[in-house]
């Protein structure tokens, strides 16, 4: 039993000699930064102010405490200069440095919601009524890349 035992360490020895090189000599100038969450909406024609008082209101809120909570790192509001039939008037950008877990994801559901002075009901409610003017046409979820330190 002992000799199965230090073979096993003598192995992951030898696999960590050999990997403690490689890790040193990482060839990549770059690393993981920040998870970009891209959603891409779309609204009916005469919508534009409304869908955009929504933005500057609740949604801001909500965004200016999740940046204040460190939840999320930045966002902005991308506008489709010259849009195709078929794609997007705006693209909502959301940075964030991490997925929280299931108990932290509680937390800040129970902090977010006392900020906002609603609950999940009223937020689904919002939603509905913006529906009849604005579509989620999809979302995509991206990793930036940042330039290792020299």
């Amino acid at each position: 039993m002992k000799a199965i035992r230090y073979a096993a360490i003598a192995a992951a020895s030898l696999t960590l000699a050999f990997a403690a090189p490689v890790l040193a000599d990482d060839p990549w100038p770059v690393e993981s930064g920040d998870y970009v969450e891209v959603s891409m909406i779309s609204v009916d024609d005469g919508a534009d102010l409304q869908y955009m008082n929504h933005l500057a209101g609740l949604w801001r809120k909500g965004q200016d405490f999740a940046k204040a909570q460190g939840w999320i790192s930045g966002y902005e509001i991308l506008v489709n200069q010259n849009k195709r039939p078929g794609e997007p008037d705006y693209y909502l950008v959301t940075r964030f440095p991490r997925f929280a877990d299931k108990a932290e994801e509680k937390k800040r559901d129970d902090a977010y919601f006392a900020h906002m002075q609603s609950t999940t009901a009223a937020m689904q409610a919002g939603s509905a009524e913006r529906s009849k003017y604005r579509r989620q046409l999809g979302s995509q979820l991206l990793r930036a890349m940042v330039w290792k330190k020299p």
